[in-house]
C-alpha cells in the first residue's frame, strides 16, 4: 500500500514528533506531582536518560509510546510503507530498551514502564493510575509495568 501523503510531507510530519516532553510523559509527571512526588527529568548520567527520575526512591519511570517501542497492544500496527526500515528501527528501539533497563537494574534502580495505551484507556480513571504508580514508589517492588 502506498503512503497517502507525498514523501516531503511525510518527512515533515515525522520530524515534528518529539522525543521528550510528550503528552503521555507530561500526564505522568502531572499525576506524580499532584501526588506530592518531586523528580528530575532526563538525567544524563543514567543509562538511557530516563524520562522521570525519583532519586529519593531510587526509581525511574519510563514512558513508552506504543508505536515507537513496538508494544503488542491494539494501538500498535506495523507500517506497510518502508516495512523493512520500520521493522529494523522498532526492533533496535526494543533492544535499546532491554539494555537500558538491564543497566538501570544493575545500578540498583527500580524501573517502572508506563505504556501510552495505559494512559489512553485510563482517561476516565487517571487518579487510579496515579495511585498505582504512587503505591509502587512507596513499596519495594523492583519493577512495574502499566499497560492497557
Amino acid at each position: 500500500m502506498t503512503d497517502v501523503v507525498d514523501q516531503v510531507t511525510r518527512s515533515r510530519m515525522m520530524s515534528g514528533i518529539r522525543g521528550r516532553n510528550t503528552n503521555p510523559e507530561i500526564l505522568v509527571r502531572s499525576l506524580l506531582h499532584a501526588s506530592g512526588f518531586r523528580f528530575r527529568l532526563h538525567v544524563k548520567n543514567l543509562p538511557g536518560k530516563p524520562d522521570i527520575v525519583l532519586p529519593k526512591y531510587k526509581a525511574v519511570v519510563l514512558v513508552h509510546g506504543c508505536f515507537w517501542h513496538g508494544h503488542g497492544c491494539r494501538f500498535f500496527k506495523w507500517p506497510t510503507t518502508r516495512a523493512e526500515f520500520w521493522r529494523a528501527k522498532i526492533e533496535r528501539n526494543r533492544e535499546n530498551d532491554e539494555k537500558t533497563i538491564a543497566a538501570l537494574v544493575a545500578g540498583g534502580w527500580r524501573v517502572a514502564i508506563v505504556w501510552e495505551c495505559a494512559l489512553r484507556t485510563a482517561k476516565l480513571d487517571r487518579d487510579a493510575l496515579g495511585h498505582e504508580i504512587s503505591h509502587w514508589l512507596k513499596g519495594s517492588d523492583a519493577r512495574l509495568e502499566l499497560r492497557e
